[in-house]
């Protein structure tokens, strides 16, 4: 199986991670203002760091959990989550604004919950 309690703190470090993004994506109104100005750039930094770093630790727990883990929550799409990683990693500099924008306003709150649903479903014992 998997150890428990090092799947709850690693859970709970990724969320509190992505707990930032809405507070850091809270300004922004349209995709053009992640390049408008140097607010809009740092702003478009911090989230990219934070989901590369989420995306990350998300490949890392399912190998750990040999992939049964976020099976069990499909209303994420987590190979999106661990590919977008990759994207952002691999090419930052081409970052698309508008597929940005979509994620933080469209996917975050669900990734959000649902993390927040396994590390409930771990703390009493459901999984």
């Amino acid at each position: 199986m998997y150890d428990r309690e090092l799947l709850l703190e690693r859970l709970s470090s990724v969320l509190t991670a992505l707990e930032r993004i809405p507070r850091r994506f809270a300004p922004v109104e349209k995709p053009e203002q992640f390049f408008c100005d140097e607010d809009g750039e740092d702003r478009m930094d911090s989230i990219c760091m934070t989901l590369i770093a989420v995306g990350e630790e998300i490949k890392k727990l399912d190998r750990l959990t040999e992939g049964k883990l976020f099976q069990l929550y499909p209303q994420v799409a987590w190979k999106g989550v661990m590919g977008l990683r990759d994207v952002l990693a691999h090419t930052y500099f081409d970052v698309d604004a508008e597929q940005l924008f979509s994620v933080c306003k469209e996917r975050i709150p669900v990734l959000i919950e649902q993390i927040r649903k396994i590390i409930s479903d771990l703390e009493n014992l459901r999984i």
